[in-house]
C-alpha cells in the first residue's frame, strides 16, 4: 500500500443510532475506519457488534446518523466486487455443496468476466488468491471434504480473486480448532501488511490486542476507538463488559507486551 493511499478514509459511522425494536441495538456511535487499517471490533454478547457490521456492509440503514463506505452512504455501495465478508458460518458453510475449492474461488471473478469468457488474467488471479491462503494443493478437493479452518480460507481467497478492497470477518473462526485459529490470524495480519483492510469482529479479546491495529469496544455505546495498544492500557474493557477482564495475547512475531 502506497502512503498516499494510508489513511484514506473508507468507511465512517457519524452519531449512529439503530435498533430493531424500541431500544436501540447501537446508540450515537461514531468513528472511522482508513485504509490498511485492522480493526478488531468487540464487545459482550449482544452488544450491537452484528448490527455494525450489517450497517457497514449496508444491509440495514441507521435510523439516525449516517454511516458512509468508500465515500457514499453504505446502502448506495455496491459491496459485491469491494468488500469481501466471512459470516459466522464460514466454518461449516458449503459441507453439502458440491463443488471444488477452484470453482469457489473462481466465483470471485465472475463480476470481471465478460459474458463468462475467463480470460489469462482471471486464471492468474484465482491462482494468485488460493497461493495466497497456501490452498493451492487443495483447488481440485471438494469445499465439503475440507475442515473448518480450510473452508475459511476458501472463502478468503474467493475475496481476494474478487480484488476486494476490505475483508469483514464476523467472529469467522467458531468451530476450528486452536492451531487453525492462530494460522488463520496470522494469515489475516500478513494481508493486512500487505495493504488489505480488515474489519474483524470477534469475542477472543487477546487475538484483537494481537493482531488489530485498531480497536472498536462497543456495549450499545463506543466505549473506545484507538490503537490496539491504547486499546490495552484503558478501562474500556472493563466498561462495557461491567466486570474485569483479563487480556491475554497469543504468541506472535510481532512486538507486542503481554498484558495480564
Amino acid at each position: 500500500m502506497s502512503e498516499r493511499d494510508s489513511g484514506r478514509a473508507v468507511a465512517t459511522f457519524e452519531d449512529v443510532t439503530f435498533g430493531y425494536s424500541e431500544t436501540p441495538a447501537v446508540e450515537a456511535v461514531s468513528f472511522g475506519l482508513d485504509a490498511g487499517d485492522f480493526l478488531g471490533l468487540v464487545g459482550p454478547n449482544g452488544s450491537g457488534k452484528s448490527t455494525l457490521v450489517r450497517l457497514l456492509l449496508g444491509l440495514d440503514r441507521p435510523d439516525a446518523g449516517r454511516v458512509r463506505l468508500f465515500g457514499q452512504p453504505a446502502h448506495e455501495v455496491d459491496t459485491g466486487t469491494r468488500v469481501g465478508y466471512v459470516a459466522q458460518a464460514a466454518a461449516t458453510a458449503g459441507r453439502k455443496m458440491p463443488v471444488t475449492v477452484r470453482e469457489v474461488v473462481r466465483m470471485g471473478r465472475y463480476p470481471h468476466v465478460p459474458h463468462g469468457r475467463f480470460r489469462r488474467e482471471d486464471r492468474t488471479a484465482v491462482d494468485d488468491a488460493l497461493a495466497t491462503v497456501g490452498i493451492t494443493d487443495l483447488d481440485t478437493r471438494r469445499l465439503g471434504a475440507l475442515s473448518g479452518g480450510q473452508r475459511q480460507r476458501v472463502f478468503i481467497a474467493r475475496a481476494l480473486a474478487t480484488e476486494a478492497e476490505m475483508l469483514v470477518l464476523d467472529e469467522p473462526t467458531v468451530g476450528v480448532d486452536a492451531a487453525s485459529r492462530e494460522s488463520f490470524f496470522e494469515l489475516l495480519a500478513t494481508l493486512n501488511r500487505e495493504g488489505m483492510t480488515v474489519v474483524l469482529v470477534e469475542h477472543d479479546i487477546g487475538v484483537v490486542t494481537t493482531y488489530a491495529t485498531h480497536v472498536a469496544c462497543v456495549n450499545r455505546r463506543l466505549y473506545f476507538h484507538g490503537d490496539a495498544d491504547g486499546f490495552a492500557e484503558s478501562d474500556a474493557l472493563a466498561q462495557a463488559y461491567g466486570a474485569n477482564q483479563r487480556i491475554v495475547e497469543h504468541d506472535h512475531d510481532h512486538d507486542h507486551e503481554h498484558h495480564d
